[in-house]
């Protein structure tokens, strides 16, 4: 299989079916001929500021390739958003119309509830779709037709523990307190840590779980300092996140938090304003500022060009990139199967090998035993005026040892 140059994808679409910031489903009437993909993001509701930011960066991405380029086997995209935030029924009853009424080749999710409500649908009509949410979880055979964009929640724990190991000072083996949301999100990264643990010098000394939005975690945090937790793992959303921060400093319990990157989004910067001091770090799968990739350079040119988002956001990139592995897809499937529906995307995807995206992700593979895209990722550092900093290289946590970064 041919893989395509990098600059390539940025020339892959003509249209885009432009979209406000409202919770409707938009592009209602595309019409055949037409490259047709849904995307569900929060755009009301607790996750809204993230889920914005995520439109945003598929909305500059094929905005730009809209303007660039002749399209894809000469057929224009039309984008069909449903906000997935605030209104859940009323989101599952317009994803389901959308797809018996044939208006969608591919789809990506952003709500880990939403994907769970609509994935028996999209199989059915056979869709494709990206689970891009906060809990990716591993994908069990069979695959269907659901993908991740970049590594699962183990991938998150195995980076952490392994970067904490190494890191850690002293004989002993390093302390850790797992602290997470009583649900399936949170769960989600206690199995893996455990497996972790067991092969490795690390000591999980607590799993403490609350409930979402519990407005002081300090009982929580005197437990997990008495059983001599020296680093904390974290799962739960960014408001949570700050509560746990809080409750520490109540205590003067000062030890290094990490979790996975979309801790720390908007909302984490603006509720966490003072409460940061670079004692959070994440694992973060993307490019950032300063790496000099042509990913990177591609984030900046949209930045520059439309201007819906002044800096650097994860969640920008988010949408970014999820929209540039749609669009690679969609060239795929038009020129070596000459045809571009849900069927054909998805048998595109699977021939993704090491595919290639200038490093806006780690390489991507698809099978149709595996759609996990890849395990790599990176640790960086959270600053508290809403940057990073790369603390390793990328690295494959199964096979590889982390490379600290000086």
């Amino acid at each position: 299989m041919r893989r395509l140059p990098l600059p390539f994808i940025f020339f892959v679409v003509v249209g885009i079916f432009s979209f406000s910031l409202s919770p409707r489903l938009y592009a209602e009437g595309t019409t055949a001929g037409h490259i047709r993909i849904g995307a569900i993001f929060d755009l009301s509701g607790p996750h809204a500021a993230r889920g914005q930011l995520n439109a945003r960066g598929m909305e500059d991405y094929f905005r730009y390739v809209n303007e660039s380029s002749h399209g894809v086997s000469g057929q224009k995209i039309d984008l069909s958003v449903v906000d997935g935030g605030s209104d859940l029924p009323g989101a599952l009853e317009r994803i389901t119309e959308f797809c018996r009424s044939g208006k969608a080749d591919i789809a990506a999710i952003w709500s880990s509830e939403v994907l769970k409500r609509a994935k028996p649908v999209l199989v059915k009509h056979r869709i494709p779709h990206i689970n891009a949410s906060n809990c990716r979880y591993p994908l069990r055979p069979p695959v269907s037709y659901t993908y991740l964009p970049f590594g699962s929640a183990i991938l998150d724990c195995y980076a952490t523990l392994q970067y904490i190991e190494t890191i850690h000072e002293g004989s002993a083996p390093p302390g850790i307190g797992i602290l997470t949301t009583d649900d399936a999100c949170g769960k989600s990264i206690h199995a893996p840590s455990r497996d972790y643990a067991a092969n490795h010098s690390i000591k999980i000394v607590a799993v403490e779980q609350f409930a979402t939005n519990t407005l002081d975690l300090t009982p929580v945090m005197k437990k997990l300092k008495g059983m001599g937790a020296e680093y904390i793992f974290m799962q739960c959303a960014p408001s949570d996140a700050v509560t746990a921060l809080k409750s520490a400093d109540r205590i003067h319990y000062n030890v290094p938090f990490f979790g996975a990157w979309t801790l720390a989004d908007e909302d984490f910067f603006s509720l966490g304003k003072g409460l940061i001091r670079n004692r959070l770090n994440v694992s973060f799968p993307g490019c950032l500022p300063g790496d000099g990739t042509s990913g990177m350079n591609l984030i900046k040119m949209l930045v520059q060009r439309y201007k819906s988002v002044s800096r650097f956001h994860t969640a920008y990139w988010e949408g970014v990139s999820v929209a540039a592995i749609m669009a690679r897809a969609l060239q795929r499937a038009g020129e070596t199967l000459g045809k571009i529906d849900g069927q054909t995307v998805n048998l595109a995807l699977e021939t993704f090998e090491g595919e290639d995206f200038g490093a806006l992700v780690p390489d991507i593979t698809y099978t149709d035993t595996n759609h996990g895209a890849s395990f790599i990722t990176r640790i960086a550092g959270v600053n508290g005026n809403g940057t990073f900093t790369p603390l390793t290289r990328f690295w494959n946590p199964k096979t590889e040892k982390v490379a600290v970064i000086p």
